[in-house]
């Protein structure tokens, strides 16, 4: 019996964990029968689940009929989260990953100020290796890790058409190399800052949907050729959707049905 009724209150909590989860930025707000739709519950279990979080302060509800949304007591998670957040420790397993598979510098950037800011970087222990150094700042629109943010940024920059112009590049080819990021998920670089590196980077994600910077792997163009690119981008793109996963990212499409 004390077994039966321990299961019966880890469901309980598993339910009510759905509903929260049902929520997103862009449906912020939903009625029982929208929640329905996205959470495996009849409609008195649901609104059973939902009585005891509106007690908790974890479910608010206005008008008729009801629409549910996310209470004081999820802001007061998400401050504690949010507080403790460190971007830089939750991107070192992602890191050490790369790092251990490319053989290569890896490198975290976060967006500051409209430039670039390398906050970890894991040096290469090849004889011959290519380092930025935590601190190094770069324009956005320069080098694979720049371009990487900047194709996934919808914040608008009024300095664009001048840092273009002090940098040589067309808005056409500036444009042409985002739309290419855009479709392929990833950033290249060669030869653009340093003569003989090239430079691999891929965005990753916060909770709130906005890119908050890129992974960077670079190297000598000698050893970084076009098979070895291909193949450092696929390990990038997986490991900045983990660290985007870390950071509360979730997309658009994800709904929570589990049975």
């Amino acid at each position: 019996m004390a077994d039966e009724k321990l299961n019966d209150n880890v469901r309980a909590v598993e339910r009510a964990l759905d509903i929260l989860m049902a929520f997103t930025a862009s449906d912020f707000e939903l009625t029982a029968s929208e929640l329905l739709k996205r959470v495996a519950l009849s409609r008195p279990t649901l609104y059973r689940l939902l009585g005891t979080l509106q007690q908790s302060g974890f479910i608010t509800s206005t008008g008729e009929p009801q629409r549910f949304r996310l209470g004081s007591s999820v802001a007061h998670l998400a401050h504690v989260w949010a507080s403790r957040q460190d971007i830089h420790y939750l991107a070192q397993p992602m890191l050490r990953r790369l790092w251990d598979a490319t053989g290569e510098t890896v490198s975290l950037f976060i967006t500051q100020e409209g430039k670039r800011l390398c906050v970890a970087e894991i040096p290469s222990a090849h004889p011959l290796s290519l380092r930025r150094g935590i601190g190094y700042q770069e324009t956005l629109i320069l080098g694979a890790g720049g371009r990487a943010i900047l194709a996934f940024d919808d914040q608008p920059r009024h300095d664009i058409e001048e840092l273009l112009r002090a940098a040589d590049i067309t808005p056409a080819e500036h444009h042409n190399k985002l739309a290419w990021i855009r479709e392929h998920g990833y950033a290249v670089s060669r030869d653009e800052l340093m003569v003989g590196a090239t430079s691999v980077a891929a965005p990753f994600f916060g909770g709130g949907g906005r890119v908050e910077g890129a992974m960077c792997v670079y190297g000598p163009g000698a050893r970084l050729n076009d098979e070895k690119v291909e193949e450092i981008a696929r390990l990038l793109m997986r490991e900045c959707e983990l660290l985007s996963a870390a950071l509360g990212f979730r997309r658009p499409d994800a709904v929570t049905a589990k049975q």
